[in-house]
């Protein structure tokens, strides 16, 4: 029994790791398509939104058949447990790069208008986040899952500042309303990626310690990270 379900453990990683990969990709060329007001890569990337939930229906499936079938408990327990949650954020990120792609298409039909804010460091930071939670999955790396949930504040700041901006170049520009209500919407799926990421490395530190960091994590992190200077 203890064979079987580890291949079938085996066999789950494989697909939540594949998963990530499309997934990741995918917010990574939704930036992309807006940077290089490419409609033809919108488009496709909005049709890959559907690869995206059939993955993720897979994922979840295999996780309710070890549960079934397997029993399993302790650290197997925890893993199906935080690949659950971990799927479902992944998901919720691949829906998030299909909404970004959506406005991408929108302001490629459009007279391009400059972006009043701070897009490559807001989207480079929350592709980071998104890589290093990843990762920190990857090699059940709790500290790099802890650097990923610090830097959260850092993407809310970045979208409140957008905020500001954003109003005050409807008030300069009316003409140009609706494209810039669509870059109100690109940094706010930013900011909610950044989220989707922050809970993914809170489902990896519960993976590997079995401890819920939620609402407390920066404080142990910033405690452990004292501590070891």
């Amino acid at each position: 029994m203890a064979k079987h379900l580890q291949r079938e453990i085996d066999k789950l990683k494989k697909k939540i790791l594949a998963l990530s990969a499309v997934v990741e990709e995918s917010v990574q060329q939704a930036v992309k398509s807006i940077s290089t007001r490419d409609l033809k890569l919108a488009n496709n990337l909005i049709e890959k939104d559907q690869e995206i939930d059939q993955m993720e229906v897979d994922v979840e499936e295999e996780c309710l058949k070890i549960l079934a079938l397997d029993q399993p408990v302790a650290i197997d327990l925890r893993f199906i447990i935080a690949v659950l949650k971990i799927n479902n954020d992944l998901e919720r990120i691949g829906d998030l790069a299909a909404n970004i792609a959506e406005r991408a298409a929108f302001l490629a039909t459009r007279e391009k208008v400059d972006i009043p804010f701070d897009f490559p460091g807001m989207s480079q930071l929350s592709e980071a986040m998104l890589r290093k939670s990843l990762d920190a999955l990857v090699n059940l790396d709790a500290k790099l899952a802890f650097e990923v949930i610090n830097s959260d504040d850092a993407v809310d700041q970045m979208h409140r500042e957008m905020y500001s901006r954003i109003q005050e170049e409807i008030i300069k520009k009316p003409d140009k309303l609706d494209c810039l209500i669509n870059l109100l919407a690109v940094s706010r799926q930013l900011e909610r990626i950044a989220d989707h990421a922050t809970n993914i490395a809170e489902d990896v530190i519960y993976m590997i310690e079995g401890e819920i960091v939620r609402h407390q994590a920066e404080g142990i992190y910033n405690s452990e990270k004292r501590a070891g200077e």
